[in-house]
C-alpha cells in the first residue's frame, strides 16, 4: 500500500478493520451457501424457500446500508459499527433456534429472521466502510475498494473450506460451522474501536442531505423505490387474505419513499448515469450475490457436493488473489473503471454459459474460473465510479446502489434462480416419464416467482435423498437426471443478466467517449 494515497494515518487500519467485517459476512456467506441441502433434508424446504430464506440476508442488507447511509455522517462511524456487532450476534441466536422436529413454518421463521438480522448487519458495515475507503483514498478509489472487497470472496473462500472439512469430514453439525463467522466479528469490532474517522469531501464542503441527495434525485429514487415496493410487496401480501392488499400498502410505502425525495431535493430529476448505475447494479446483485448463493448447490448436484464445494472454495480464492490486481490492470492493460467492467460482462456470460455444459471436474474449475474472473470486479468497481463521478453524494449515493444491489439478490437473484431450478428440473421430469413426475411432484410443493407461472416442484426431500444414495434406484437415477438438467438450464437463463450489462456498459463507453474520457470528478467539478 501506498501511504500517500491515504488523508489520514490511521488509514491502514481502517481500511483493514473494514476488510475483516466484510470477511465476517463472508463467511457467514460461504457457510450458509453450503447447508442448503442440509435445511432441504432436516425441514423439507423447496428451492423457492430455500432461495427466499438466503434472500432475506439480501433485502435486509439493503435496509442496513440504506438506513445507515443516510446516518453515518450524522451519528459516526463508531455508532454504526456496534450497532452492525451486535445484530450479528443476535443473528447467530435467531438462527439457531431452528431445530430439526419444529413444524417447517416455525423452522423457516428462525431461518428468515436469522438470516434477515446477519444481513442487516453486513449492511450497516458497507455504510461504513464503502464511503470510509472512498474518503480515505480519493486518488485511487477502484484499487481500495477493492481491496476492502477482496475479504468478500476470502470469507466465502473460509465459508466453503468450513463446510468441507468441519462438515464433510469431521461431521460437525450446522450450527457449529455457522458460528464461525463470530471470530472476524469480535475481530472488526476491536478493530474499529476506539478510532478518529474522516469526513467525506461533500460534508467537508458543508453540504446539506438535501443538497447531497439531488443527483439521485426522482430518477435514482424510482428505483430505489421500485426495489421498496417488491420487498414490501412480498412480505405483507401473506398476511393478507386478499393479496389486493399487500400489494396495495406497498405501493403506498414505495411512493412515500419517492415522495420524501422529492421533498429533500426540491424536485430534482437526478442524474441519468447514477440512475443508470442504480439499474446495472441491481443486476450485479443478481447475477454475482444470487448465483454465489447457488453455485456450491448448482455444481454440486451436476458433479458431487464434495467438488462442488472444493470449485467454490477455489474460485472465491482467485476472485480474493484478483481483487489486489485492479490498479495493475487499469494502468498496465489501459482499461478505464467502465472498460473494466464491460470486459467482465462478457467474461461473466462465457463463464455461466461454460460452466452450464460441464460434466467432470477439470473442465467445471475451468469454466467457474473463467465466469469468477468475470464476476471479481462488478461490485467494488460500480462502487468506485459512483463515487468518482458523484462526489456531492457523500456516502449516500454507493450506499443506496450498494442496497439496490443486494434486495435485488434478495428478490431477483436468489428466489429466481431457486424457482427455475424447481421448474426445469420439473419440466425435464415430465419430458422424461409423465408417471414419476407425478409421483415425485405430489407432495403438494410449489414454486412461484413474479410475474412467472406457479409450478408443482419435485418433493425436496425425497430429491436429497435420491441424490445421497449411494445404489440409485431407476426411478432416482431419472430424478436426479432431470435435477440436473434443471440446474443447467438455470445457468443459462442466468447468463442474459450480464449479456444485458455489457451492452449498458459499451453503451457508457461510447458516452464518455465523447466526453473526452473517464475521469474522477471533484465536488466543485460536478455539474
Amino acid at each position: 500500500m501506498n501511504n500517500t494515497d491515504a488523508i489520514a494515518p490511521n488509514a491502514k487500519r481502517l481500511l483493514w478493520a473494514g476488510f475483516t467485517a466484510i470477511l465476517a459476512a463472508g463467511v457467514g456467506f460461504g457457510v450458509r451457501g453450503g447447508i442448503f441441502g442440509t435445511w432441504a433434508a432436516d425441514f423439507g424446504f423447496t428451492g423457492a424457500q430455500l432461495g427466499a430464506i438466503g434472500g432475506a440476508g439480501f433485502t435486509s442488507f439493503c435496509f442496513g446500508i440504506m438506513i445507515g447511509g443516510v446516518l453515518v455522517d450524522k451519528f459516526g462511524y463508531g455508532k454504526l459499527v456496534f450497532a452492525a456487532f451486535a445484530l450479528h450476534v443476535i443473528s447467530a441466536f435467531v438462527t439457531f433456534g431452528a431445530t430439526p422436529g419444529q413444524a417447517q413454518g416455525v423452522a423457516y421463521q428462525f431461518l428468515f429472521w436469522g438470516m434477515f438480522a446477519f444481513g442487516a448487519a453486513n449492511g450497516v458495515l458497507e455504510a461504513v466502510s464503502n464511503p470510509l475507503v472512498a474518503t480515505l483514498f480519493p486518488n485511487n478509489r477502484n484499487h481500495y475498494l477493492n481491496i476492502l472487497h477482496a475479504s468478500w470472496p476470502l470469507g466465502m473462500v473460509f465459508g466453503g473450506v468450513i463446510g468441507w472439512v468441519l462438515g464433510d469430514s469431521f461431521d460437525w453439525g450446522w450450527k457449529a460451522q455457522l458460528s464461525l463467522y463470530l471470530i472476524p466479528t469480535a475481530i472488526y469490532g476491536a478493530m474499529f474501536f476506539g478510532q478518529k474517522y474522516p469526513k467525506s469531501e461533500a460534508t467537508e464542503k458543508g453540504l446539506k442531505f438535501g443538497e447531497m441527495l439531488k443527483d439521485v434525485g426522482l430518477l435514482g429514487g424510482a428505483v430505489v423505490s421500485f426495489m421498496l415496493y417488491l420487498f414490501f410487496k412480498g412480505l405483507l401480501t401473506p398476511f393478507f387474505e386478499n393479496p389486493i392488499i399487500g400489494t396495495v400498502l406497498a405501493s403506498i410505502i414505495a411512493i412515500s419513499v419517492l415522495g420524501a425525495i422529492a421533498k429533500l431535493t426540491g424536485f430534482a430529476i437526478g442524474h441519468w448515469m447514477l440512475a443508470l448505475l442504480f439499474v446495472i447494479h441491481a443486476l450485479v446483485g443478481a447475477v454475482e450475490l444470487g448465483t454465489d448463493g447457488w453455485i456450491q448447490n448448482i455444481t454440486g448436484a451436476i458433479l458431487n457436493p464434495t467438488q462442488g464445494k472444493i470449485l467454490f472454495v477455489f474460485t472465491s480464492l482467485m476472485m480474493f488473489g484478483l481483487r489486489f490486481c485492479a490498479h495493475f490492470i487499469e494502468t498496465k492493460c489501459g482499461l478505464k473503471p467502465i472498460g473494466l467492467l464491460f470486459v467482465c460482462s462478457l467474461l461473466a456470460v462465457l463463464g455461466l454459459n461454460l460452466v452450464s455444459a460441464v460434466s467432470a471436474f477439470g473442465p467445471a474449475l475451468g469454466a467457474l474460473l473463467v465466469y469468477a474472473f468475470g464476476k471479481t470486479f462488478f461490485w467494488p468497481t460500480m462502487l468506485a465510479v459512483v463515487s468518482d463521478r458523484f462526489p456531492r453524494t457523500g456516502g449516500i449515493a454507493i450506499s443506496l446502489m450498494g442496497g439496490v444491489g443486494m434486495m435485488s439478490a434478495g428478490l431477483i437473484g436468489g428466489p429466481g434462480l431457486g424457482y427455475f431450478k424447481d421448474r426445469f428440473a420439473a419440466e425435464e421430469l415430465a419430458k422424461k416419464d409423465s408417471a414419476i413426475h407425478a409421483e415425485w411432484t405430489a407432495g403438494g410443493n410449489t414454486s412461484k416467482f413474479l410475474a412467472f407461472k406457479e409450478v408443482s416442484t419435485i418433493d425436496p426431500v425425497k430429491l436429497e435423498a435420491a441424490k445421497g444414495a449411494k445404489e440409485k434406484t431407476d426411478v432416482q437415477k431419472t430424478v436426479v437426471a432431470a435435477d440436473i438438467v434443471g440446474n443447467r438450464e438455470t445457468l443459462r437463463v442466468d447468463s442474459f443478466i450480464p449479456l444485458t450489462m455489457a451492452v449498458l456498459f459499451l453503451l457508457l463507453i461510447f458516452y464518455f467517449k465523447s466526453i473526452g474520457g473517464y475521469r474522477p470528478l471533484k465536488v466543485d467539478e460536478q455539474q
